[in-house]
């Protein structure tokens, strides 16, 4: 495997909107440094949703972007979901909770899948994309920075899938905002899912 593109974009409004928003990326040509909180020099907006240590890095599979090109009718070129990285011949679909990315220096660990919003649907110009995206089942992937690196497009990437329980990305998009089964819960907390999935999960161990 190796990085496609590396996309990182500045604050822009949104059409008809007030707000400004950093889903607008666009892949570089230069190499960018990659610390706890990100690419170096990347927009991100509305921190209480986006961005933070545990989804510092978003990702895309090339499969995953070429199937969306197929179902839209038309070229997902990379950054237009607002991701950092496009993965060549990766299947968001077969990615887990805990697998691990490496690039030179840079060790990236999944913590959880890409949840669709408001915004994310008007930058897809169509109000119900968030509910096709979720039907989809084949969601961005998040990560957390266990080292940092400087990366650029065209270096080779290795995927190590995650030795424990396993929580897939189209698992985790299914059960966004559910109540989890004591055995789901269990497997979830077994894995070193996103911070703020891993404390609602705690609070519904102990309710």
């Amino acid at each position: 495997m190796k990085i496609l593109a590396v996309c990182i974009g500045s604050a822009e409004r949104l059409p008809g909107k007030s707000y400004k928003t950093g889903i607008y990326k666009h892949p570089i040509n230069s190499s960018v440094l990659v610390d706890a909180e990100g690419l170096v020099g990347d927009a991100i907006c509305n921190r209480k949703h986006h961005g933070g240590v545990d989804q510092a890095v978003y990702l895309e599979g090339s499969l995953t972007l070429d199937w969306w090109s197929t179902e839209l009718g038309r070229p997902v070129e990379p950054g237009t979901f607002g991701e950092n990285m496009v993965i060549g011949g990766l299947d968001n679909r077969t990615v887990c909770v805990g697998d691990r990315f490496i690039a030179d220096d840079l060790v990236l660990e999944v913590t959880s899948a890409r949840i669709p919003c408001a915004t994310f649907a008007a930058r897809m110009g169509d109000p119900r994309f968030a509910k096709h995206y979720t039907k989809a089942a084949r969601p961005g992937i998040y990560c957390r920075v266990l080292k940092g690196g400087t990366i650029a497009a065209g270096m080779p990437v290795e995927h190590l899938p995650y030795g424990g329980e396993k929580v897939t990305m189209p698992e985790m998009i299914a059960t966004f905002g559910k109540v989890l089964a004591p055995q789901d819960r269990d497997r979830y907390l077994a894995a070193p899912i996103h911070y703020k999935l891993r404390d609602i999960l705690e609070e519904q161990a102990g309710a």
